[in-house]
């Protein structure tokens, strides 16, 4: 099971009330409701292996050197020349980030992040390696991609918290979107996603972006269909794609999840008890964090 970390306490962040607070009064209703989260995964679904992937980078420089408007609109205001980018986020959740990954380390959870890559990238190189099926938990459709009936890869996309998920398998995508895991990644690239800066085709939604890929089979055949006079495509579809060829060009590698992300050692298995007892000990006194941790402990198969 592999877990879009800051999707879920992201999530957790914005489901549990800031009310939510430990004995000094920080807010900590996303770490409190990530552990929640990952309680009911690991009572739900068993996983063997357990990776809660991180970003490491969330605006890879590389994505941003081919579509320059990548995630541009999240960049946090006071971020200066030649400072790093950050992210822009609710000032009550930050300071909460580097408790999770406490606690995540202390109970013994492993945590994966690259320098130069996001969470998506680790996921979708982990997914790859498997030699078993796999469980990707996010609530970021760009993962769809990675979804393959064959090699037992789905998504589990949170619906209501994490105990309503939607199972996101090869035919749940071709009846929504009429394409599978991979056909996914090109309907993205037509399509665009405003809430990560990608422009996508102007004109071209996500049914015009499906009939085009159930006609030509993939983004390669889109092109190639718009170099030839004699394809099926109407012309005001050929005076969108040509318009877009410079867009079309680079961002299949800035939407696609990369497969090749250097990954340091580290033990997938979920723990069967805490790693570190005497620090899961501390921070659950000194954050408060309760029967969170005590359901997340609970679930581990001792």
């Amino acid at each position: 099971m592999l877990l879009d970390t800051a999707s879920l306490y992201f999530r957790a962040y914005f489901g549990v009330p800031d009310s939510v607070r430990a004995p000094d009064g920080t807010p900590v209703n996303a770490v409190r409701g990530l552990l929640d989260f990952i309680a009911r995964l690991v009572q739900d679904h068993h996983p063997d292996d357990l990776v809660a992937c991180m970003d490491a980078d969330w605006r890879p420089q590389w994505r941003v050197e081919l579509i320059p408007s990548y995630k541009a609109h999240r960049v946090a205001a006071e971020t200066g020349p030649g400072v790093p980018d950050e992210e822009e986020v609710p000032d009550t959740l930050s300071p909460q980030v580097p408790v999770i990954e406490a606690v995540l380390d202390a109970v013994g959870v492993a945590r994966v992040g690259v320098a130069g890559y996001e969470a998506d990238d680790v996921i979708g190189t982990l997914a790859g390696r498997a030699a078993g099926p796999v469980d990707i938990v996010t609530g970021d459709r760009d993962l769809f991609q990675l979804v393959d009936d064959a090699r037992g890869v789905r998504v589990l996309y949170p619906v209501k918290g994490v105990g309503t998920l939607q199972v996101v398998d090869g035919e749940w995508l071709r009846g929504k979107y009429g394409v599978d895991g991979p056909g996914y990644a090109d309907l993205a690239t037509l399509r665009g996603d405003p809430s990560d800066g990608l422009p996508g085709v102007p004109g071209v939604g996500e049914k015009t972006a499906a009939k085009l890929l159930e006609s030509f089979g993939d983004l390669a055949g889109v092109m190639a269909a718009l170099d030839d006079p004699a394809a099926r495509l109407t012309p005001a579809q050929r005076r969108r794609l040509d318009g877009a060829r410079d867009y079309l060009a680079v961002a299949p590698k800035v939407v696609r999840v990369a497969g090749d992300v250097p990954l340091p050692p580290f033990d997938p298995a979920l723990p069967a008890g805490p790693k570190d007892g005497e620090a899961v000990r501390a921070l659950a006194e000194r954050w408060g964090l309760g029967g969170s941790l005590e359901r997340l402990l609970a679930a581990l198969p001792r």
